[in-house]
């Protein structure tokens, strides 16, 4: 049985600015990561170090600005979620000048990973709103082991 994580989010930037975050590794690493290797076209390269020790591995997908773009998702060395074996799909609606932003994450193998994605996706959709918006999103908690979901 697989099932699905969705978290949503108002960020208060237009859909075009918030979709770059997703497809500029730069841009990206301010929310979320140490190190990304990401090439933005269907069937590119996702890659992001998202902690210091846990790298996420796939590939886009669906990369349609600045309404949607989707990657496939897993963990480098886990077999419970190998790399590429869920997705991640991300919609942006303009609402009132700003966005409007629903994350799902589907096919994640049983309740412990969709709970332990859901924690980490509400953190890092805050992050980037922080981003978005242009305030400051400082030092991640999440490089601190101790801050992670077990």
């Amino acid at each position: 049985m697989t099932t699905d994580v969705v978290a949503s989010i108002r960020i208060e930037a237009p859909p075009d600015a918030v979709f770059r975050f997703f497809v500029d590794p730069d841009r990206l690493l301010r929310w979320m990561g140490t190190e990304a290797d990401v090439d933005p076209t269907p069937g590119g390269r996702f890659q992001v170090n998202i902690n210091g020790d846990d790298v996420a591995i796939g590939a886009y997908t669906v990369v349609d600005p600045p309404r949607r773009v989707a990657f496939t998702w897993g963990w480098d060395g886990n077999d419970g979620i190998p790399p590429g074996s869920s997705t991640v799909t991300v919609d942006l609606d303009e609402v009132d000048g700003g966005t409007e932003l629903t994350l799902t994450h589907s096919g994640l193998p049983d309740e412990q990973a969709c709970r332990q994605h859901l924690q980490g996706w509400t953190h890092y959709l805050g992050r980037l709103a922080a981003a978005g918006e242009g305030r400051p999103v400082g030092e991640d908690p999440m490089r601190d082991p101790a801050n992670r979901a077990g």
